[in-house]
């Protein structure tokens, strides 16, 4: 039998540190004084010059910490390279105070976007938004995002004018009251398993899906947003890239804007969203047509994403986002982040998104992951989309142990509960 019953104690946040301090009965004055000093924490930086680089690592390895860098790098001159720094936020803490008095300018930056960073890192606590007549407060519960397709074609088969759930509806009319009854009814019965929010979209974007105006974009959405607005106080997202869709859902009684080219897709609607002041989320998107596979079965998948470095690149593209919905007048505070899994990935991808979704943490913003039955699931598990109910389960636990805010999801009721038990074994440094 062990003496001493030693263990390795995974301790990943302040606040997780913190309270295994308080267990053992240390004092709060040293609690305060050791958490800086017992995170280790790596942070990679990118395209860094000679000089810079030769500075940061000497700097580093003073003040206890270390610095990888590419061995390009010694050759001098105007090479550059990608920097790994790896330390204690004390480390980190000394670091900072040495840059800010560097000359290079480019260290001076650095020292402000590293600062920045850990903050945006260590923060658990994000400040709330209100989305129609409800307060969001990150960091205190994952909130569930239930999915209404008023489409023909969803890749998870859930579309309302192809599920046969509409009875009586055999030309899919989006227009029909029958298919209209059909879409609030879902709204409401997710609302009562426990959705926070309802997304209505009436454009598929699966891969290999095709692009429908936005007459027919309106005439799928409008009539269920307005009844479901007059009948629940649940805030409504509506799923569009365009804005003239936006504008009439807004009008319609939409309180969010759900767009899965991060503004990009629309001159115009980034100027709505502003003028509007409604909260937004920005996919990050690659989506390719031509680099879709479609597999009858299992649906469409991407073969040939590529990325020098995922997520260093899904984080760089959706800092653009967010500086372009700065620049267009929406407050920081009503940004929200996806990473889009499924959206010009491929299977490996996406799982490996998944792993690491915690990274988009340094930009601060809440993070939406939306997993929900998509292809990735199918394709690992090898099942159609109606059976990727445990699959979903899984990506939806690991996402929220990863930092996802809201998970957009098919299936409330099981995800509501997914949710509850992830949480109460990840909030509050369990």
């Amino acid at each position: 039998m062990s003496a001493f019953n030693s263990r390795v104690v995974r301790l990943e946040t302040a606040a997780a540190l913190r309270s295994e301090m308080k267990k053992i009965g240390s004092d709060p004055r040293g609690i305060e004084i050791m958490v800086p000093k017992g995170l280790f924490l790596t942070i990679k930086i990118e395209d860094v010059k000679y000089a810079a680089a030769s500075i940061i690592k000497q700097e580093m390895l003073a003040k206890g910490g270390e610095a990888a860098l590419g061995e390009c790098i010694y050759f001098g001159d105007e090479r550059r390279t990608d920097m790994l720094l790896m330390g204690t936020k004390r480390h980190y803490r000394r670091l900072l105070a040495k840059l800010r008095i560097q000359p290079l300018e480019s260290l001076t930056t650095l020292a402000v976007e590293l600062k920045e960073a850990l903050e945006n890192y260590e923060a658990r606590d994000r400040s709330h938004l209100t989305i129609g007549a409800r307060d969001f407060r990150w960091g205190e519960r994952t909130f569930v995002m239930g999915i209404i397709n008023v489409t023909p074609d969803s890749f998870s088969g859930d579309g309302i004018l192809s599920s046969g759930v509409a009875a009586g509806v055999t030309d899919g009319d989006a227009g029909d009251e029958a298919t209209i009854d059909a879409a609030v009814a879902q709204g409401l019965r997710q609302v009562k398993e426990g959705a926070d929010i309802l997304d209505v979209g009436g454009e598929s974007t699966r891969p290999g899906s095709s692009p429908v105006t936005a007459e027919e974009e309106l005439r799928r959405v409008l009539p269920v947003i307005r009844r479901l607005a007059a009948t629940t106080d649940v805030p409504i997202s509506i799923d569009t890239y365009k804005a003239s869709v936006a504008e009439a859902a807004l009008d319609a009684g939409a309180h969010l804007v759900n767009d899965v080219w991060a503004l990009g897709a629309d001159p115009d609607i980034a100027a709505l969203v502003a003028d509007r002041g409604v909260p937004v989320i920005l996919m990050h998107n690659r989506s390719r047509p031509k680099e879709a596979s479609v597999e009858a079965r299992l649906g469409g998948r991407y073969l040939g994403g590529e990325y020098q470095d995922l997520m260093a690149d899904i984080i760089r593209e959706l800092r653009q986002a967010v500086e372009s919905a700065l620049e267009a007048g929406i407050p920081a505070n009503n940004i929200i982040v996806d990473p889009g899994i499924g959206f010009g990935k491929t299977v490996k991808q996406n799982l490996h998104l998944l792993n690491h979704l915690d990274e988009l943490e340094v930009m601060g913003y809440p993070i939406l992951l939306g997993p929900s039955r998509k292809s990735f699931i199918g394709y690992t598990l090898d099942l159609p989309p109606e059976e990727r109910l445990e699959g979903t389960a899984a990506t939806v636990a690991l996402g929220i142990a990863r930092g996802a805010d809201i998970v957009r999801v098919h299936d409330v009721r099981e995800m509501v509960r997914v949710a509850k038990m992830a949480d109460a074994m990840v909030r509050d440094g369990c």
